[in-house]
């Protein structure tokens, strides 16, 4: 399994990667029952009517507010949001919408989104060389994540953006306040679909994934035998009960074209991106102020500067030593969660 991870998180091995999940296990389950016996924000407004147009020219202007350039780029449709490259001035996104469920098109937009400008801020000069490529999909996942989660559901970002929202979907959004959307953008709920999870149960979907993998490869589980372990895990970290295979075990396309070793990485990424982010907000001065004003100019450019310009230059842990001063501490991630859903749900 090392050499699977390896693949897609150079040097990460079996063995960090099951420090990493305990080091967060327990913080995250007591924070998840802690949240659970707290009253459940409203979100019914999230499933209103959005027809497909005007939600699709929003998708596209959240787009380029982050700074995601069209000239060298475009979105699309499609089932299961993915984001390509062919270059750093062909990186093309795609989105899920749907008219009755406001979540899909916007946290895919972003997340993806977060994938796009790390593919368009690597050096053109450096075109199929390895400064010209992305160091790992951790990394990668970082920059999707910190767009989506620290940037995108954030009460600040939302106090600049619901209200040209609100006037795009008057009916829908009718009494509804800026801080009642940021509510039902962070709502915590279990859920079977691991792209549609919230920011805090969706570690175990990667957990149950990795601990799944790993059983695979060492042999402890048989092929047939993963519904039946994939339902198990899923009852017994979640507590939901799996109805059938296509909202369980073959939900995600990566089992199914080779992709073992991948998952963990989002976790991973999840983990540099609360880091990366807390070093942007020591190091931008008034980065909270530029963000409430729809100013994303400051961080895209500090991510440039850290980040994306040095391509594979250097490792994943060595640019974490460089932007942070420390290797990857997911402490970070356990205070941002703590402080972040403490006030949300007045723990």
């Amino acid at each position: 399994y090392d050499a699977l991870l390896d693949q897609y998180e150079p040097e990460l091995t079996t063995s960090e990667s099951e420090k990493i999940f305990n080091s967060v296990k327990a913080s995250l389950i007591s924070l998840i029952n802690e949240i659970g016996s707290k009253p459940t924000p409203r979100e019914d407004f999230m499933f209103s009517s959005f027809p497909k147009d005007p939600q699709w020219a929003f998708g596209l202007d959240l787009l380029s507010n982050m700074g995601f350039d069209f000239a060298a780029g475009r979105q699309d449709i499609s089932v299961h949001p993915f984001t390509i490259n062919f270059s750093s001035k062909d990186v093309r996104v795609t989105t899920k919408l749907e008219e009755a469920n406001f979540n899909s098109m916007t946290w895919s937009c972003l997340h993806e989104g977060g994938h796009a400008l790390y593919e368009q801020g690597l050096p053109i000069e450096q075109y199929g060389l390895p400064c010209g490529e992305a160091i790992s999909l951790g990394i990668h996942e970082s920059q999707s994540r910190l767009w989506e989660n620290m940037v995108g559901r954030s009460a600040i970002y939302w106090n600049h953006h619901f209200p040209k929202l609100q006037s795009q979907f008057p009916e829908a959004l009718k009494d509804i306040t800026a801080n009642d959307f940021y509510k039902a953008c962070n709502l915590v709920k279990p859920s079977f679909i691991r792209i549609e999870a919230d920011e805090l149960t969706y570690h175990f979907h990667v957990l149950i994934r990795f601990e799944i993998e790993k059983a695979l490869i060492e042999g402890s589980l048989e092929v047939n035998e993963v519904p039946a372990a994939w339902n198990k895990k899923y009852k017994d970290y979640l507590g939901v009960e799996v109805s059938n295979d296509a909202v369980g075990c073959l939900q995600d396309i990566h089992w199914s074209h080779g992709s073992f070793g991948y998952f963990p990485t989002y976790s991973i990424g999840s983990f540099y991106a609360t880091q990366f982010f807390a070093a942007a907000e020591k190091q931008i001065p008034d980065l909270s102020m530029h963000l409430e004003n729809g100013n994303m100019q400051p961080l895209l450019s500090w991510l440039r500067e850290n980040i994306h310009q040095h391509g594979k230059r250097y490792s994943a842990s060595e640019l974490c030593q460089r932007i942070t001063g420390e290797s990857l501490n997911v402490d970070y991630f356990i205070a941002y969660a703590k402080q972040k859903y403490g006030s949300l749900y007045s723990l």
